[in-house]
């Protein structure tokens, strides 16, 4: 079966009842994505595929062959982090870093979603053309990630500082 990942074309062979999860960490030793809950509830496990958000524990890997699938670690390198992973270490975004891969995962396919005009449970008018990423639209769109340490302060203001806090998006037409 091929994979895209990371930008990256790969031919694997294996169970097809393995986890889209336990491919990237087991066989192509991407461990940015960690197995937290196991039942989709955490969002440690938290990838991109084709530019959305998915919980990977939940998915079976043959599911995506042939689709674009981008981890933390295709996100950006050592050298030339993602703004949005500069912008969790610039404001203590995480402390132990266990769920941080899936949280910067997570708020990248968000803030695609929100570009798109995707409304949220607490989005004011769901008809609107236009409406801000408030603190309190950031947090309920972020969670689906869970924090046990308490690093949701400095993840808020990562993300607002990366995709513009308050800033207005035009909804799809």
């Amino acid at each position: 079966m091929r994979f895209l990942v990371n930008g990256e074309a790969i031919d694997l062979d294996f169970d097809t009842r393995t986890s889209l999860l336990d491919l990237l960490r087991e066989r192509l030793h991407l461990f940015g994505a960690k197995k937290g809950c196991n039942q989709g509830a955490c969002g440690a496990c938290t990838v991109l595929v084709d530019g959305q958000r998915i919980n990977s524990c939940l998915a079976l890997a043959v599911q995506y062959q042939d689709r674009n699938i981008t981890t933390v670690e295709g996100l950006g390198a050592p050298d030339a982090l993602h703004p949005l992973q500069a912008a969790f270490i610039e404001h203590d975004g995480f402390q132990c870093g266990y769920c941080t891969p899936g949280q910067i995962c997570s708020a990248v396919g968000m803030a695609e979603e929100f570009k798109r005009g995707v409304p949220s449970y607490v989005s004011e008018d769901l008809a609107a053309a236009r409406f801000a990423l408030t603190p309190d639209e950031l947090r309920e769109r972020m969670s689906g990630n869970l924090c046990r340490c308490g690093a949701h302060n400095g993840i808020v203001d990562a993300i607002q500082e990366a995709f513009g806090p308050g800033d207005k998006r035009e909804a799809a037409e």
